[in-house]
């Protein structure tokens, strides 16, 4: 990844955030058929490991040999800046468009895991942080759904676990413009809904 020095991510925390509330990474891997890519929600295990699971007849598990590296690509919210959006534009028009974007590479290695212990211990981690989330104390439960349905479904899956070797995060939120082109691209980003940016480029500026 290309990481110029000023849009280095090097907030911990912030880093943390992007993977939960950017759950759904591409996982990219070169086996024997050429690279491959998948897209798999992964939960962090501590700050060592992300976990995950994938379906059964998804051949991943069979390309990827347990201990292979592999690259987590999260990626955040990202937007279109417009030169008009700057107000020093008028001043001299040097300007041009841009993007502006977060993202997490996460490098590892991989093991795939078929024991049901693990599956269920996987599920029952992803249920727990988007259930209550997204309907709170009428969370689903493993329990809700029938003994022998349950078991088919963990059946049909396999779990992985990923030892993180490296973290590269970047955040390219107008960090080189001036004060006040800065403070535009915000407004506009808050017009625009993309407020997880907004809200971070407005503690930038705060700071």
């Amino acid at each position: 990844m290309y990481l110029p020095d000023h849009f280095v991510e090097t907030d911990q925390s912030e880093v943390a955030a992007l993977i939960a509330g950017f759950p759904l990474a591409a996982i990219v891997a070169q086996t024997s058929q050429g690279l491959i890519a998948n897209h798999i929600p992964l939960m962090a295990d501590g700050d060592t490991a992300l976990i995950g699971h994938i379906a059964l007849n998804n051949d991943m598990h069979r390309l990827i040999p347990d201990g292979a590296d592999i690259l987590a690509i999260f990626r955040g919210e990202d937007g279109y800046v417009s030169p008009n959006l700057y107000p020093t534009k008028p001043a001299h028009h040097r300007h041009v468009p841009t993007w502006n974007y977060q993202v997490v590479h996460v490098a590892g290695r991989i093991t795939f895991q078929h024991d049901t212990k693990t599956k269920r211990a996987v599920v029952g981690r992803l249920k727990r942080d988007h259930e209550a989330q997204m309907n709170g104390d009428a969370a689903w439960r493993m329990a809700d759904a029938p003994r022998d349905y349950m078991e088919s479904m963990l059946n049909a899956i396999v779990a992985f676990r990923i030892v993180i070797t490296g973290i590269a995060a970047k955040s390219k939120l107008s960090q080189n413009r001036e004060a006040a082109d800065h403070a535009g691209v915000v407004t506009s980003f808050e017009t625009r809904g993309l407020d997880a940016m907004a809200t971070r480029m407005r503690r930038d500026s705060a700071d």
